[in-house]
Order: C-alpha cells, then structure tokens, then sequence
C-alpha cells in the first residue's frame, strides 16, 4: 500500500506572523517615542526660530531662518525678575549646589552600605529599615523642620564668625541646599549600595581582614574599586533629582543671585516686558536641562546596567 504524504504546512505564515508582532512592536515604541519626545522637538524647535516666525507660524515646523540669538539672549541679556543679566550666574549657582551634594550623598551612601553589609552590627536591620522609610517621606512634611535647622545653623555661623571670623560657609544659601539634598538623598544611595554590596563576596573582606587591612583600607581598595556599576547609577540618580528641584530651592533659595537654576527659569517664565518671548524663554529652558541631558547621553547605557549588577546574587 503506498501513503500518501499530508502536505507541509507552509513555512510563510510563522515567518508573517513574527514580521507582524515586530511591527506591531515598533510601531508601538516609535509612536510612544514620537508622543514622550515632541516637548523636547518643540522646545530646541521653537528655541531657534524668530519671534515674527513664531508667531506667524507652526510651532512643529523647522525654523525658516534659524538663529541662535535667542540663546545668547537667555544666557546673558534675559530678565530675571529685576534683573536683567541672563540665567548664567544661576546656571553656575546649580552647579556649585548639585556637584558636592551629589559627591557628598554618593560616598556616605557607599560607606553606609559597605556598613551595612560587611560590618554588621546589633541593630543593623532597624536602622536601615529607618534610613529606607526616610525615602518616602514627602518633601512638603520636612520643610518646617528643616528650615528651623537651618536657622539654627546659620546662628551658629554668626557664633562663629564672631568667634573665629570664619563662618565656614553656614548659613549660606548654597550650603542650605547642600546639607538639604545630602540629608534627603541619603536613604536612597543607601539603598543602592546596600544592596549592591549584599551580592558582593564577603570572603573578600575576609581575606582582607586577615592580612590585616583597617576598615578604610578595605573600602578604599576592594569595595570602591568594584562600585563602578552602582556608582554611575547613584550619580545618574542624584544629579537628575537634585537638578532638577524646585521645592526645596525656591523654599530656602528663591530669591536674590544665590537662586538655582530652576528658581530662576521659573521666574524668567513669569518676567514679561510686555512682550512674551517663547523662543528665549524654551532657549532658556534648552539650558536648563542640557545637563541632565549630557549625563543620560554620556552614562545612560549604564544605568540600567548598574541596577542589575547587584540584582542577582552568585
């Protein structure tokens, strides 16, 4: 008897239906794309674009006649307030107030875990479980209290500069903000090297305690040295969220030159000399996030990748 062999089922139908989900896939993630980034699109667009071009025009269309004026005005010449000398001298306050806070928040949180983790004390668990409820408490709860230590740290800087004639910068207004943001972030840099440094081989340190190395020995050559992932990660972290504040700036900040950058964006929103200039003004707000944009474009691939180093333990 001889079979008869069924026919095959064409191969062309699985191949179309995965062609189908991936582009059913990327459309998707090109119009999410396309809807998260069109502020961005129409800020840089609008940003280079003449007054009479703007208001003549669409605010999605390419500039006709770009110019780079606008920038320069927002740099230097736009009104901030009464004052009309541009957001540089705030650009430069954000600066001093985000590069120390940000140094300062990541290396006590990487002693805190490296604590936490490898020198375990009577009661270990509790406090990280307090520095971990720290994390959500909302910014508005903690403005009161933090403003009477504040004020009790300026008086103390008066004692001193009639004491000593230095006030070692307490009470100043970047200072404030410093102490604020190194206090606030404090629990999640905790966090994160906490947990990264759970996944890290314990027997290393005691290897290095048997050679008899100190304490800060060992932070300095076995634990730093293997942070990088976590470090880039806390650093991304921080950065954008100190940068980018304005609660905690316009409260202990908000006026005269010692204002952060985004105090003083807010006000050069609100300054109109008549005529609303929207191509200095999204110049200015260009300014203003370049550099959290510089940081996720330079170390953003290893964002994701830090917070999955310690992730997996083994």
């Amino acid at each position: 008897m001889s079979t008869v062999a069924s026919p095959a089922r064409p191969a062309s139908s699985g191949v179309s239906a995965r062609t189908i989900n991936r582009i059913v896939i990327y459309g998707l993630l090109a119009l999410f794309a396309i809807f998260y980034l069109m502020p961005l699109f129409v800020m840089l667009v609008t940003s280079f674009k003449t007054m009479d071009e703007i208001q003549n025009g669409n605010m999605l269309a390419l500039p006709q006649s770009p110019t780079i004026a606008p920038w320069f005005k927002a740099w230097g010449e736009t009104c901030v307030g009464l004052t009309c000398a541009g957001i540089k001298g705030y650009f430069w306050n954000s600066i001093k107030m985000v590069v120390p806070a940000v140094l300062i928040s990541t290396l006590l949180g990487a002693l805190n875990g490296y604590v936490l983790t490898k020198w375990r004390f009577r009661g270990h668990t509790l406090v990280f479980a307090m520095m971990l409820f720290a994390c959500f408490i909302p910014f508005q709860s903690v403005l009161l209290p933090m403003a009477t230590i504040l004020g009790s740290i300026g008086r103390f800087g008066v004692t001193l500069q009639n004491l000593t004639g230095f006030n070692f910068g307490l009470g100043n207004s970047t200072v404030n903000l410093v102490f604020v943001h190194v206090v606030y972030g404090l629990g999640f840099t905790t966090l994160f090297f906490r947990n990264y440094y759970e996944a890290f081989p314990t027997e290393l340190v005691k290897a290095a305690q048997v050679d008899g190395a100190s304490f800060f020995q060992i932070f300095r050559r076995i634990m730093l040295p293997n942070s990088m992932p976590i470090f880039v990660v806390t650093v991304i972290y921080q950065f954008t969220n100190i940068w980018n504040d304005f609660l905690f700036a316009s409260a202990y900040a908000g006026t005269g030159d010692v204002m952060p950058m985004t105090v003083a964006l807010n006000n050069v929103v609100n300054t109109s000399t008549g005529v609303v200039e929207y191509n200095v003004n999204m110049a200015a707000a260009m300014i203003a996030a370049l550099p959290t944009l510089i940081v996720y474009v330079v170390a953003g691939r290893y964002f994701v990748r830090g917070l999955m180093a310690g992730a997996v333990k083994g």
